[in-house]
C-alpha cells in the first residue's frame, strides 16, 4: 500500500506524487516531505481532510502560512514541531495523539519525510506490522541506523527507546493505536 501513483479508487484525481518524498501508506494515510504553495489544493483534490506537520515552521523550506492555506481548502491542521536534531518520546506521543484524533484521510509531512517515516515505523511496529516490512517502508525515505546525517543518531536512539519502552509495572504499556 505504498508508492501508489495514479488515480485514487474513490476520487479519480491523480496522486500528487511529485511532492517531495510522496508516499501512500494506506487508503487514508499519505506522507511526504515539504509542501509548496499549490499543494494544499492538490491534497484536497484527493480527499485529504487533515494535515499533520512535524517540521519546524522556521525551517527555510517550510511553507509560509501553511495553516491558512490548508484552511482555505477545508483541511484541518495540526503542527507538532519536532526538532530534527532532538526528537523525543513526547514528540512521538503527540504524533500518536494527532493520528488517533484526525478525522478523515490524513497527510503527514515534514521537510524530507524523515521525521514522518521514523514515527510511522514505530507506529507500524505497535500495530503489529512485521519489523522487516515496517523497516522497508521507512527505508524508502531513510534509515537512521545507516544514514550519515549528523542528526541520524538521535533518531536511532529514539527508535530504540520507543520501540522498547522500559516496563515500570506488570501492566501493559499504553500504546499508540493510530491508523492502519
Amino acid at each position: 500500500m505504498t508508492g501508489v501513483d495514479g488515480p485514487l479508487p474513490s476520487g479519480g484525481n491523480a496522486e500528487p506524487s511529485d511532492i517531495r518524498a510522496w508516499q501512500r501508506l494506506s487508503d487514508d494515510v499519505t506522507t511526504s516531505g515539504k509542501l509548496e504553495a499549490g499543494d494544499p489544493a492538490r491534497l484536497a483534490a484527493i480527499g485529504v481532510r487533515n494535515v499533520i506537520n512535524l517540521a519546524l515552521d522556521n525551517h527555510p523550506e517550510a511553507l509560509a502560512d501553511e495553516a491558512a492555506l490548508l484552511a482555505e481548502q477545508g483541511i484541518g491542521y495540526t503542527h507538532i514541531p519536532v526538532p530534527f536534531d532532538a526528537p523525543s518520546p513526547d514528540d512521538y506521543a503527540a504524533f500518536c495523539q494527532a493520528i488517533e484524533t484526525a478525522e478523515g484521510p490524513v497527510h503527514v509531512h515534514c521537510i524530507m519525510n524523515y521525521r514522518v517515516s521514523a514515527f510511522f515505523y514505530l507506529l507500524h511496529l505497535e500495530q503489529g506490522m512485521d519489523e522487516a516490512a515496517a523497516h522497508a517502508l521507512m527505508a524508502e525515505q531513510w534509515d537512521p541506523a545507516s544514514a550519515d546525517h549528523p542528526a541520524a543518531k538521535p533518531w536511532g536512539d529514539l527508535i530504540v527507546a520507543c520501540a522498547n519502552p522500559p516496563r515500570k509495572s506488570s501492566a501493559p504499556a499504553k500504546r499508540c493505536s493510530g491508523r492502519r
